[in-house]
């Protein structure tokens, strides 16, 4: 490729539980090419079990990027991962390898694809915190409820789970006077990119998420939690809003069973599907969608991809 050329980059998006991160493994031994991470709660080294994260060893036969490269205490920004995975791309196509982007995480997919200019406004740590103030006296809900007044777009972009991102949307709007919205500006494409969607019927991925929770319960889920609690997280788990952790914490604080904990689980899991959605819809024009049940998966995600690249020169 030459020096001149935009960089190539596979992507494959789809709904949590569709099977990305195994299909990906598939298609780095078939083209050759190495892994990045779109998925947000991957970058943290204490999250594995309630994170679906791929295991010590896939992670060791298969280059992944930007995987366990921080700590709760230390949280990316997306202008962070943003040019993290930038430098990555343009690193694995020097090494005349094709990047995979893989995750769920639509604003990371965005952020790539779309070449966001990120809001470039420096931590006010007055404001945040008394932004963080505001939402320990009125609830987390109810401020997430008075940027969704303020910034439709951004709020409708930003799970009401997420303390940490509604704060740092309201931040940026006090101190700049602008919505946070306007601010994420779009550009062409940096990328020679090909997306590729797994799809599957709503019920069926439903049933493979509730068989997928009961599998990390049956791995040690709550002693994560319990064992990040014991360590002092649980705000930082809080704020983070990984769905899970929050639901598990408050059975562990004797708020609620283990079983209204999981019931939770399922139902804000399906909520965060239908809010994925929204990042990728099936209308998209941009996006190849395949049936992930559809044996021969694999093979016309190849196709695609060598005809693309074929067409592209």
């Amino acid at each position: 490729m030459s020096s001149t050329a935009s960089p190539r980059l596979v992507v494959l998006v789809g709904p949590t539980g569709s099977g990305k991160s195994a299909l990906a493994i598939q298609l780095y031994k078939a083209l050759p090419g190495e892994i990045i991470s779109a998925d947000s709660r991957y970058l943290y080294q204490e999250l594995n079990i309630g994170t679906a994260k791929p295991g010590p060893e896939e992670l060791g036969s298969v280059p992944h990027h930007l995987i366990n490269v921080t700590t709760l205490d230390a949280p990316w920004s997306l202008g962070v991962y943003q040019q993290q995975a930038r430098a990555l791309i343009n690193a694995i196509n020097n090494r005349q390898r094709l990047p995979i982007l893989v995750g769920g995480t639509g604003q990371y997919v965005r952020a790539i694809l779309e070449n966001w200019e990120i809001p470039a406004q420096i931590p006010l740590e007055d404001m945040r915190a008394a932004i963080e103030a505001w939402g320990e006296r009125i609830g987390f809900d109810a401020l997430h409820r008075r940027l969704e007044r303020i910034d439709p777009e951004a709020a409708a972009n930003i799970d009401f789970r997420n303390k940490r991102r509604t704060i740092r949307a309201l931040e940026v709007i006090f101190a700049t006077g602008m919505r946070f919205s306007s601010q994420r500006k779009k550009s062409a494409s940096p990328c020679d990119a090909i997306v590729l969607g797994l799809s599957w019927p709503r019920e069926e991925l439903y049933a493979r998420i509730d068989a997928r929770i009961d599998s990390m319960l049956a791995q040690g889920f709550v002693e994560e939690v319990r064992t990040l609690r014991d360590a002092g997280k649980s705000e930082l788990l809080r704020r983070m809003g990984i769905i899970g952790y929050p639901e598990i914490l408050r059975h562990l604080e004797g708020e609620i069973s283990l079983e209204e904990a999981v019931s939770l689980i399922r139902r804000n899991t399906r909520i965060y599907v239908r809010r994925q959605a929204n990042w990728f819809k099936p209308t998209d024009p941009q996006i190849h969608w395949i049936k992930a049940s559809d044996p021969a998966v694999l093979e016309k995600m190849l196709d695609l991809i060598n005809g693309y690249y074929k067409l592209q020169g």
